[in-house]
């Protein structure tokens, strides 16, 4: 009997099933339509249809079940596509990257949202696939960007997205926010700052971050498709989870404007927190936002 694209799809639902693997049905999908290079209405217009003898189908099996296997190994979808879509846009993502989540869109578009006009120089740090800074860029009305990481592989893939994303549009298409990036731990990727920013350069007017922020202890009670596959760098944010918004705290007035706002990712456990600590380094009016489902994501504050 003839394979056909719904036998494909059984197949590979009952092998993810059997593994496992979260949403088995909805991830083989994903997979056979990314192996035929196909879309949803023509593999429901095609599905019950023997799949012919040809080369080019017999590689798109091969292909298919590879990827199986690979997601049955608990590598996540997102990194087996190599794309994962964030505020809208499609991001290259790979096992060096932390992969976007939906949760931290509520951070860009509150960004988005309070700072509409234009002229101001971002700070993002712990930048990864450069999700948040490529964003800011594309919808927003900044003039420049700096987005800093620890990661030089981390790096190579924001300036892939960067280069995706932004590279051939003119001005007329959002481009023309200069994104820069920048290795160093924190802040440190700034020194010496007259030589990184230019001469004249006078602080920031936004500093934006989705730091590592999981408990050491918890790392390993984690979805294997974290704990195993995304890079614990961007996981691990040391004993209480908390190390990365004091360093951020205490080090941050140096490089910000009076009048400067700041939006940090944060678990949704540490709201409460992460504003004492942001409060006892001298910001101001510190607000803890929810995001869509009402669980703690961002915390928003001043500097004066």
């Amino acid at each position: 009997m003839k394979q056909t694209l719904q036998s494909l799809l059984t197949f590979g639902r009952n092998e993810l099933t059997r593994r496992g693997v979260p949403d088995p049905e909805l991830d083989a999908k994903y997979l056979l339509l990314e192996a035929f290079r196909t879309d949803m209405v023509h593999f429901l217009m095609n599905r019950s249809r023997p799949l012919p003898e040809e080369e080019e189908i017999g590689e798109g099996i091969r292909r298919y079940r590879e990827m199986i296997g690979l997601r049955g190994k608990r590598i996540p979808l997102q990194q087996i596509l190599g794309t994962q879509e964030f505020m809208g846009l499609s991001f290259y993502v790979n096992r060096h990257v932390l992969i976007p989540r939906q949760d931290t869109e509520t951070l860009a578009e509150l960004v988005l949202r309070e700072h509409p006009g234009e002229g101001e120089h971002i700070l993002d740090l712990c930048t990864g696939s450069g999700c948040i800074a490529i964003s800011l860029a594309r919808l927003g009305n900044f003039r420049r960007i700096t987005a800093a990481d620890l990661s030089a592989e981390a790096l190579k893939v924001a300036e892939r997205n960067r280069e995706g994303l932004l590279g051939g549009l003119d001005e007329g298409g959002k481009a023309s926010c200069q994104v820069e990036l920048l290795q160093g731990d924190l802040f440190l990727a700034l020194e010496p700052t007259e030589e990184v920013l230019g001469e004249g350069w006078d602080g920031f007017d936004v500093l934006v971050s989705n730091p590592p922020y999981i408990p050491s202890c918890d790392i390993p009670g984690l979805e294997a498709e974290v704990k195993d596959y995304e890079p614990r760098m961007a996981l691990d944010g040391s004993g209480d989870g908390l190390e990365f918004y004091r360093r951020i705290a205490r080090d941050g007035g140096r490089y910000l404007k009076h009048g400067a706002a700041v939006y940090l990712e944060i678990g949704y456990d540490q709201g409460e927190k992460v504003k004492q600590i942001l409060q006892e380094h001298g910001f101001c009016d510190v607000r803890i936002i929810p995001d869509a489902a009402g669980h703690d994501r961002v915390a928003a504050a001043g500097w004066s």
